[in-house]
């Protein structure tokens, strides 16, 4: 057991120190064409690990190294006047799995893979000096621009969807799994996130996790296991619910003003959004008409009332791991939501032995 607690703990110290960071030394087996050891390096994208190191190496020529995980996806940097994907010009690279890399400009003229066009754009490459390179599980694109003067401030990275590369034929890209827009002080070094529409996603994603993957699942809890504390848990199960209804709803309408400014495809996430939404209105109408106590159809409605309960946790709480992965909410997102479902496991599991062993 020590032996294998060992290797796991080299395993991983070995895979933290292959992770490119500003204060590691820079290695590559294969150099960039280009001199970089005086760079200036900057974290761009906390969430994705993006590292952005650069220097202007003679007086029209501007040079970039972008380095990232390498997830079998492509990367991107894009150059921005207004913080906005179309209009602007990015580079975008990727390596196959066989070892062959390649790198393209591309102008982003739209919002479907098809106004993303290939080797074009405002952005004018230095001849035979780009270059792209996987080594310790990071991938690192490097290239020198020409330009008269300082390149805009507003820059774009985005991360492509695992396993789905552009193909050799027309190199078109697959729609970007995250991005995010920044602001970058060439002089200081300081990057700002600038991600559009910020308090508008943080609400929506905040209410919607609140109400549907919080609230409702301790309602239900205090439905399926204090009913001994009679009327205070059919109160207590009722203004919960309604609470979280209401945060819900609201969620839902941030949701699709978010769509609406973004012009995001979200067909899947807005579709199970709207299901769950009219799940939850039935439960409320069943609420108002729901049968007396000593009446026939009482059980019935208890089963349709338990069964659609169910259902909506089930399906709000995949939808919310689904939400944080289109929003490119990082990680701890994802942990500390899954921490919170667990939590709420374990304890159900302790109150519904207690209950069985009770009756």
């Amino acid at each position: 057991m020590k032996v294998f607690a060992l290797w796991l703990l080299l395993l991983v110290v070995q895979e933290v120190n292959s992770q490119d960071s500003c204060t590691s030394n820079l290695n590559l087996k294969n150099k960039p064409l280009f001199d970089i050891s005086s760079f200036h390096c900057v974290s761009v994208w906390d969430e994705q690990g993006y590292i952005l190191r650069y220097l202007q190496t003679d007086r029209e020529v501007w040079s970039f190294v972008i380095s990232a995980p390498n997830s079998n996806s492509f990367i991107g940097m894009g150059f921005s006047k207004d913080g906005k994907m179309v209009g602007s010009s990015a580079i975008v690279g990727w390596v196959s799995n066989d070892g062959s890399s390649t790198m393209k400009r591309y102008f982003l003229g739209g919002e479907s893979s098809a106004e993303v066009v290939p080797d074009q754009g405002n952005l004018q490459l230095v001849n035979m000096t780009s270059s792209i390179i996987a080594q310790n599980s990071t991938i690192y694109m490097a290239f020198q621009l020409n330009t008269q003067l300082t390149p805009t401030n507003r820059l774009i990275y985005s991360l492509g969807p695992m396993g789905r590369l552009p193909s050799p034929v027309n190199y078109q890209l697959s729609q970007h799994r995250a991005h995010i827009s920044t602001f970058l002080d060439y002089n200081s070094g300081e990057s700002k996130s600038k991600s559009p529409y910020g308090n508008l996603r943080r609400s929506h994603g905040v209410l919607n996790m609140l109400s549907w993957g919080i609230l409702i699942p301790i309602g239900v809890m205090v439905a399926r296991y204090f009913r001994q504390y009679d009327p205070i848990w059919f109160y207590s199960h009722t203004t919960i619910q309604s609470l979280a209804f209401l945060l819900g709803f609201v969620g839902i309408v941030c949701g699709f003003l978010l769509e609406d400014r973004l012009s995001a495809h979200v067909d899947k996430h807005k579709a199970l959004g709207i299901f769950i939404l009219v799940l939850a209105c039935l439960q409320v109408i069943a609420f108002l008409v729901r049968p007396g106590k000593e009446s026939k159809v009482r059980k019935y409605w208890n089963w349709y009332h338990y069964t659609l309960g169910r259902v909506l946790i089930i399906l709000a709480a995949a939808n919310i791991f689904y939400g944080i992965h289109l929003g490119g909410a990082g990680t701890a997102w994802n942990v500390g939501f899954a921490v919170t479902l667990v939590a709420f496991f374990s304890i159900s599991v302790v109150l519904e032995i207690r209950l069985w062993l009770t009756k």
